[in-house]
């Protein structure tokens, strides 16, 4: 075991993992380290007790203040151990205390501090463009966004559900706000080409052309409603399929571009031909509609009662908040500003194999939907006004991945699972224990041979730095907990019942995991500073095996883990020595 922690890099942590971490909290600390934090309230560190307690051991003088712990019975006089050797436990530890004080008091205080929200230009326009929308609407705050979402990215939205639930609502009001040419049909089983796509020319007949009029029909459209568009048949199939994704349409013998903008499809049932299937796969956003709850139906009441003179006056003098060439052109710019770090195509990448590995039935994720998902999520940061994708935008995933409605409960469960088993935190652990093995090699803990002058200070350097990667992964954990989860809230995507939900079931592990990085911490504050004072002696030409003792009494359950380790390593077949295993 101590072999294979020894394996893990600390730079491969600070790169990948941790990273993130220590740039989502670096605006926060920048403020604090103008106006230094006083500890003369600080509580006392636990010193002696705790030390000899846990040990039960004590240190002997040996060649000029250089100390061995030795184990001594719990019954021993107490005169026996040595005053300086106790102060030197207590030192270690006081100093340890005091930093960790210091890294808690800093990440609360930061949590404190309220984050700056964007205002970026295009934030403002979607916040009003969201107001409108959802003017007059009830329990649609979803929908509205997954809506101007779509339109936004170039994408399309399905919207599946019972009749009368506003769905063709929508799709009008977002017509209005884009301002453009709007199309809407209703397909039977029965429908003909002729009704989306336009009649043929008969002056096109007379002179031997197969062309279509398609002045305002579908191929002219910005904005298109399909109510039961999976009524489509064969005839009907093809021509959709093209229009949709590659935003062409053969007109004769020429492909024309189209100025589409987005399709809202609308069906009370789930597709269930597989010739369906490839139509259904262009719908990137998908969300079920539901009926207004039985205690908003009062509420729903009282807005029909009233409708007349409000809406429709509001609506006439209403200024769209964003320009069709805006929806043009968000995409383009997003893919452009924003980055999509690597924590997020993690949770990207292993969602896609828990969905079609692990999840009863599979559930297939092409690799179209899998890249206009990542494209999706930058739309998404860059209209919050943000340079970087977040690994809370990934709850949108729900509206994105899964074939059945069902399957986004799935999604969701396991983006919010994966947020708060912190990965992160994990790999630091393993890095704290290939390092602490490492420690324990130079320094001559339990009789081994100690390290050289070269080795040390690169030891030295990775324990510092790992602590201060933990110093910010705690930062980040209190800022989210003790904040109220500000980027979550923040979101302009993310609706009021969505971010209560996503609270409320990652809190309980994000704040086992506060605790658990506050702990690694402590230990990797007492790695540093032992390892700092062995190389003090090896730099005085003294040897370094009482701090390799101090390391061992201070972390004792981690020192056990490294014991088992060299057990486990010398046990296997041709494996080395202990004392020369690196």
């Amino acid at each position: 075991m101590a072999a294979s922690y020894a394996s893990t890099g600390i730079r491969g942590l600070n790169q990948t993992v941790l990273a993130p971490a220590r740039s989502s909290v670096a605006k926060s600390t920048r403020s604090l380290q103008a106006s230094p934090v006083s500890f003369a309230s600080s509580p006392k560190p636990a010193t002696v007790n705790r030390a000899l307690s846990a040990s039960k051991g004590f240190l002997t003088a040996r060649n000029k203040g250089q100390y061995i712990l030795h184990a001594v019975r719990a019954d021993a006089p107490s005169d026996s151990v040595d005053a300086a050797a106790l102060r030197l436990i207590a030192e270690v530890t006081k100093q340890v205390d005091e930093a960790l004080v210091v890294a808690v008091q800093e990440s609360a205080e930061a949590a404190q501090q309220s984050r700056p929200v964007s205002d970026s230009t295009l934030r403002k326009q979607v916040q009003q463009a969201i107001g409108q929308l959802s003017r007059g609407l009830l329990e649609r705050d979803t929908e509205v966004r997954l809506l101007l979402l779509a339109a936004l990215a170039g994408e399309h939205l399905l919207l599946l559900g019972p009749p009368g639930t506003a769905k063709s609502e929508l799709s009008r009001r977002l017509n209005k706000l884009v301002g453009g040419t709007y199309f809407e049909r209703l397909l039977t089983r029965f429908s003909v080409p002729e009704e989306l796509f336009g009649p043929l020319s008969m002056r096109g007949l007379e002179n031997d052309q197969y062309v279509r009029q398609v002045d305002g029909y579908l191929p002219t459209a910005e904005v298109a409603f399909v109510d039961e568009i999976f009524k489509a048949n064969s005839a009907i199939l093809n021509a959709l399929l093209t229009l949709l994704n590659e935003r062409l349409f053969d007109n004769g013998n020429q492909r024309l571009p189209v100025p589409l903008l987005t399709v809202v499809g609308a069906s009370n049932e789930l597709p269930e031909s597989e010739e369906l299937d490839a139509l259904y796969d262009r719908f990137l956003i998908r969300r079920t509609v539901s009926q207004v709850s039985n205690n908003q139906l009062h509420k729903l009441a009282r807005l029909a009662a009233g409708r007349g003179a409000s809406l429709d006056s509001e609506a006439a003098h209403q200024v769209s908040a964003l320009t069709i060439d805006e929806f043009r052109d968000t995409a383009g710019a997003a893919y452009e500003a924003v980055d999509v770090p690597d924590g997020v195509i993690d949770i990207l990448t292993n969602l896609r194999n828990y969905l079609q590995d692990k999840c009863e039935p599979p559930i297939y994720v092409s690799d179209r939907r899998f890249m206009k998902a990542v494209q999706l999520l930058q739309v998404v940061a860059h209209g919050d006004g943000r340079e970087e994708v977040t690994e809370y935008d990934c709850l949108l995933l729900e509206h994105v991945f899964g074939n059945r409605p069902d399957d986004s409960h799935k999604v969701r469960a396991h983006v919010l699972e994966t947020i708060a088993s912190d990965p992160g935190l994990q790999q630091a652990e393993l890095v704290f224990l290939g390092l602490f093995g490492r420690a324990c090699r130079l320094l001559g803990a339990a009789g081994a041979q100690g390290g050289s002058a070269e080795e040390v200070p690169e030891a030295v350097q990775e324990a510092a730095t790992l602590a201060t990667l933990l110093r910010a992964r705690h930062a980040a954990l209190a800022a989210a907990l003790d904040g109220g989860f500000p980027e979550l809230k923040s979101s302009i995507w993310q609706s009021e019942d969505s971010v209560r939900s996503a609270v409320q079931a990652l809190t309980p592990q994000m704040t086992e995991n506060k605790k658990k990085a506050e702990e690694l911490l402590r230990e990797a504050l007492v790695l540093q500073t032992c390892l700092e004072r062995g190389l003090v002696s090896i730099r005085a030409g003294q040897s370094s095996q009482f701090a390799g003792s101090l390391l061992e009494r201070l972390l004792p359950k981690r020192f056990k883990q490294y014991e088992r380790g060299i057990a486990g390593a010398a046990a296997a077949p041709g494996a080395p020595a202990a004392g020369s295993a690196k």
